[in-house]
């Protein structure tokens, strides 16, 4: 029986066999080049909401910053014909040290949204880190992902009722944990959205976990009781263009029949029952032990940056740990997640899972990450980049290209297996 080619070797030779006959990759490979024909393809807003981070965006500059300043050093005359690129993760057995961070909103980019990525995270085998902000129940999702393992992750609003329906859902649905994020409290400064006027889920986008909830359909349909005593027809402002086309983008996204939906107050009260419960400014530590007794799945706390955080973290019982500064989407002027991934290895006993993302974009990112101590990493805006091009083709090319790149970097390396990858094989410029 012939032995099974390594993943690197095998996509270099079906990228070069096209190149014959004159097919270049519709997806690129190169990320700058990802980058720039992923944000060509989408609206003015679009680019803002998904490319853009908070403030002057230096935090998103200090996550790659802090990439460059780590230097890989490869060990020589060590046989590396058989390569693994498998880890244990929560009990699950994964191809792959690679997960689908979660993003919300894909709608922006694709029509198919989450349906779209779920269905090439089934293909690669990559968990897929379902988002609270998804365009698509999480139902619809689970049943695309058909087995597959993945994650669920928990925005926390003011509504603990809409929470606790939401991880209940995940549970039925099949997740193999919570991934409950502390950094997004209330939105960042974004000011690429502020700038364009936009916020996503004014608009009805992002908010097919709300819709779908029966915990949230009862805040909507008090909402809408409540407007119904107070209305003054006289007292509402005339409609503008934009308006109208607001209202027809929410009741097109509510569920329901369209012209059902543009005579009824629903989408308008859901869109504005989403904005009322959203931020949760008083979320405690007490909080994630009460979601700790509340399921039996594992769960894992994201947005952790401060070495004294992941130790209360792991006192209250937390499954494994998120490194990670939102993409440098939330805090302007904050530190690189590489270095807080240094910081909070150093914090946890070694036994303690951590999952790093902020800033991953090619396979040498992800080596580092693992040999500063993360166990699994996270990959965020390049699979976004890739269902803008191509949809599910393009999300799976973007996963294929990774492995592909980081089994020949394994190889490159010298090492066989990704336990093999420690800080000596990296040298701080």
């Amino acid at each position: 029986m012939p032995a099974q080619v390594p993943p690197g070797r095998r996509m270099q030779n079906l990228i070069y066999r096209a190149g014959l006959y004159g097919r270049r990759p519709k997806v690129p490979v190169n990320s700058e080049k990802l980058h720039n024909a992923a944000v060509n393809t989408m609206s003015r807003q679009a680019r803002g909401y998904i490319d853009g981070s908070a403030g002057t965006e230096s935090t998103n500059d200090n996550n790659r910053r802090a990439f460059n300043q780590w230097h890989l050093v490869p060990r020589m005359a060590s046989p590396v014909s058989a390569r693994s690129l498998q880890i244990q993760l929560l009990g699950l057995d994964l191809p792959t040290p690679y997960l689908l961070a979660p993003i919300g909103v894909a709608e922006m980019v694709h029509p198919q949204a989450d349906v779209a990525t779920a269905k090439a995270a089934r293909r690669t085998t990559i968990p897929m880190t379902v988002s609270t902000q998804a365009s698509v129940p999480v139902e619809e999702i689970a049943a695309q992902l058909d087995g597959s393992p993945w994650f669920y992750q928990l925005y926390w609003g003011t509504s603990d009722a809409v929470a606790f329906s939401m991880v209940r859902r995940a549970e039925a649905a099949g997740a193999s944990a919570i991934v409950v994020t502390l950094d997004t409290l209330m939105l960042g400064w974004r000011t690429r959205d502020l700038d364009n006027g936009f916020l996503p889920f004014a608009h009805g986008m992002g908010v097919g976990q709300y819709t779908s909830d029966p915990e949230f359909a009862k805040l909507v349909e008090a909402r809408v009781h409540a407007d119904r005593q107070q209305t003054n027809t006289a007292d509402s402002p005339k409609p503008t263009p934009a308006a109208v086309r607001a209202l027809i983008g929410m009741s097109r996204r509510y569920p329901g029949r369209l012209l059902q939906n543009l005579r009824s107050p629903y989408p308008r009260a859901a869109v504005e029952t989403f904005l009322e419960i959203f931020s949760r400014t008083d979320l405690a530590w007490t909080d994630i032990a009460r979601l700790r007794e509340a399921t039996d799945l594992p769960v894992i706390v994201k947005g952790i940056q401060h070495p004294d955080d992941a130790r209360r973290a792991q006192q209250l019982g937390a499954d494994a740990l998120w490194v990670s500064n939102h993409g440098g989407r939330q805090l302007d002027g904050a530190t690189a997640s590489l270095d807080s991934l240094v910081q909070v290895r150093q914090a946890v006993d070694a036994q303690l899972p951590i999952i790093f993302d902020s800033g991953i974009r090619t396979a040498a990112d992800a080596i580092k990450a693992l040999a500063l101590g993360a166990d699994a990493v996270g990959v965020g805006r390049p699979y976004l980049y890739g269902l803008a091009i191509d949809g599910s083709s393009g999300v799976q090319s973007v996963l294929d290209y990774l492995i592909a790149e980081l089994d020949i970097s394994l190889g490159l390396m010298g090492v066989t297996s990704l336990d093999q990858l420690h800080s000596d094989l990296l040298h701080r410029a």
